[in-house]
């Protein structure tokens, strides 16, 4: 099992980093919440990460924040949520969102995240209520503050974004163009498109 990476950040095409581990290169999937606090490109970076295990794929998910890790094999346990899903909650909403949520049996704002129904937020609710901490820990982001991707065009590279985590294209692009996208990084259109998905 893969626990931890420190390497260097060699890509970052959302949801996917590559990272550079003394000349290997692994190719991690992280949330968005992951990517607005990862420092620039050619720059280090810890990321705490699990190892999903298919027959047609081995996967690997970073986070910054351990944290963020234990909330996603949590949500991983829950019955019908894959490692995609997951990803797009957390994506959709940070650790502290999530719980509030969960604790506070506020399924309205669960079903507004990608591949969220009514049902899936009521299980979700249901399965984690005494699982999750009352009072989360939080961990400090490990890297730095969130730097502009090098991205051509990062309206494309947000709605693609948007895409790899459960929208469809129609929707990510609305959601896109509800954004003033003017001098703004792809992770920056990102989150404020899924802040007002969530508002």
């Amino acid at each position: 099992m893969i626990g931890l990476l420190r390497g260097i950040i060699l890509d970052k095409q959302p949801p996917r980093l590559l990272i550079d581990v003394q000349g290997v290169g692994y190719e991690v999937d992280a949330p968005m919440t992951t990517f607005y606090d990862l420092p620039a490109t050619g720059e280090s970076v810890t990321l705490y990460t699990h190892l999903a295990v298919r027959e047609d794929a081995h996967t690997l998910y970073g986070f910054l924040r351990l944290s963020d890790r234990e909330l996603f094999r949590n949500l991983l346990r829950v019955n019908g949520v894959g490692a995609r899903l997951a990803l797009g909650i957390l994506s959709g909403m940070d650790s502290r969102q999530f719980i509030a949520c969960v604790q506070g049996d506020d399924a309205g704002a669960l079903v507004r995240l990608p591949g969220i129904g009514k049902k899936t937020a009521e299980r979700l609710i249901i399965e984690l209520r005494d699982r999750l901490p009352k009072a989360a820990t939080f961990d400090g982001a490990v890297a730095g503050s969130a730097v502009p991707s090098t991205a051509a065009s990062p309206v494309e590279e947000a709605v693609s974004a948007l895409v790899g985590l459960g929208y469809r294209p129609q929707e990510a692009s609305r959601m896109v163009r509800a954004v003033d996208a003017t001098a703004l990084s792809p992770e920056e259109i990102i989150r404020q498109a899924l802040q007002a998905t969530i508002a």
